[in-house]
């Protein structure tokens, strides 16, 4: 396929409608702020696509031949980042649902509103922008640290990636410790990865969800009539993890008779089935997690000292996300493109307040609070941009509570004005400086935007280029 250069900067709209009347009007209501082509059928605009660079095709829905239905799921298989919108006389709820499915950004009726049409533009563009900066951001972390899933570039998390990469490739037994929430599987599955077994299987077995007598079972197999309902010989964990890694989070939670049985599986790479004599060997890298302080449990002979010591070969110590509040915003962004998609909303982004507010709650449960939270807000906004109304009210009344200094403690030592701030500028260094376009990504009008940097330059906020 070839490809032409832009002849400017601005976006590429593709009208295709087989009426020259409509094409033209389109082009004289849009080329103000847009380069715009004209197609007079599907094939046409097939070849239109094939030269490259379209950012918006506004197809009708009825024209001879191949109709808009059919353009869009052809545009949508070869040209999955073109923003599709349908134009149709006919309209129905019915019709619309279909595109929708089919993966139209938006659904619209003739005669267009061209002031309803420049609004829906500008938010299928943004829309698009956001889904390649999160792209874009995903393939610079994979590339610079090879873990999938695992996002941040705080010291905190730079340090556990560090640890990760210069372990993966060992035999070493690894003892992953951090409060719930934090990514403690993430990151035993990250290990896994990058390791030499990454072609064998990840096994992954939480201690604390089963009774003693079961976890022997699930961790080392059983054979028949071992108790009653064993009916058959089954595999355990162990032989299921063979040639791969075993993960056990929770490690902390086994009771003193399986410690024992562990500990000999780590010096031997042998055990028996339970109900059974046959021994059993297995090649498996041992991956353990655990949220409690095993130094502390040693202590009141809870874990037996000769197991700590087996499992803490490697210690990787994972940050809780208040001690990694600067890795909040990259994460914000992540989890509303995922669950934008998952859910099928159109979400630009997050308004400078709701950022502000995020960052400086606490998440005392951790990534994993964010997570949930930032899909809550998605699925229930009314909006296309997460505003303060959308922050559950848990979190907006935490925050609130705080006095000036417990709010910037929070944060991580970042006042809420700082927070905000920090993402207006950022947001400006990415446009360039492009204040009209700083304003739309960031959910204000541009008046607010001069108003804001006003103040900021007035209380020394700024720095001195700014």
């Amino acid at each position: 396929m070839t490809t032409e250069a832009k002849t400017s900067l601005r976006p590429v709209v593709l009208v295709v409608d087989d009426d020259k009347n409509t094409r033209e009007g389109l082009e004289r209501a849009l080329r103000r702020l847009y380069e715009v082509r004209q197609a007079e059928s599907a094939p046409c605009a097939m070849e239109e696509l094939a030269r490259g660079n379209v950012d918006v095709m506004l197809a009708d829905m009825r024209m001879p031949g191949m109709d808009g239905m059919e353009l869009l799921r052809r545009v949508q298989a070869r040209y999955p980042d073109v923003v599709c919108l349908l134009l149709t006389a006919y309209g129905s709820v019915e019709t619309a649902v279909e595109a929708m499915k089919q993966g139209a950004y938006d659904f619209l009726t003739k005669p267009v509103n061209l002031d309803h049409l420049e609004v829906v533009l500008d938010r299928a563009l943004q829309s698009r922008a956001m889904a390649v900066r999160v792209e874009e951001l995903e393939g610079r972390l994979d590339d610079k640290y090879g873990m999938e899933r695992i996002i941040g570039q705080s010291p905190e998390m730079r340090h556990v990636f560090d640890l990760i990469r210069q372990a993966a490739p060992t035999q070493a037994t690894i003892l992953i410790r951090g409060a719930s929430g934090t990514g403690k599987e993430l990151v035993a599955q990250a290990v896994h990865r990058l390791s030499g077994r990454s072609r064998g299987p990840f096994v992954a077995v939480h201690c604390a969800a089963l009774s003693p007598t079961l976890l022997e079972s699930e961790l080392f197999g059983h054979e028949r009539g071992a108790f009653t309902g064993a009916t058959a010989r089954r595999k355990g964990r162990f032989e299921q993890a063979d040639g791969g890694s075993l993960f056990l989070d929770e490690i902390s939670e086994i009771d003193a008779s399986l410690q024992v049985k562990l500990l000999r599986v780590l010096e031997t790479r042998t055990f028996e089935r339970v109900g059974g004599e046959e021994t059993v060997s297995v090649d498996i890298r041992l991956i353990a997690a655990t949220n409690r302080n095993l130094e502390e449990w040693v202590k009141q002979g809870k874990f037996r000292e000769d197991l700590y010591f087996r499992l803490n070969v490697v210690d990787i110590n994972l940050p809780t996300l208040a001690q990694r509040g600067s890795d909040i915003a990259m994460l914000c962004e992540a989890f509303i493109q995922e669950y934008a998609v998952k859910h099928g909303r159109t979400i630009a982004g997050v308004t400078v307040e709701a950022a502000a507010l995020l960052g400086a709650y606490a998440w005392p449960g951790n990534v994993r609070e964010l997570r949930n939270t930032i899909e809550k807000m998605v699925v229930l906004t009314h909006s296309d941009r997460l505003g303060v109304r959308d922050v559950p009210a848990n979190i907006r009344d935490a925050v609130k509570g705080l006095s000036p200094a417990g709010r910037a403690a929070a944060a991580g030592g970042t006042s809420l004005a700082d927070l905000e701030r920090d993402r207006i500028l950022t947001v400006l260094a990415r446009n360039r400086q492009n204040r009209s376009k700083a304003a739309i990504e960031l959910g204000i009008c541009r008046r607010t935007l001069i108003r804001k940097l006003n103040i900021y330059r007035e209380q020394g906020m700024l720095p001195a280029n700014a």
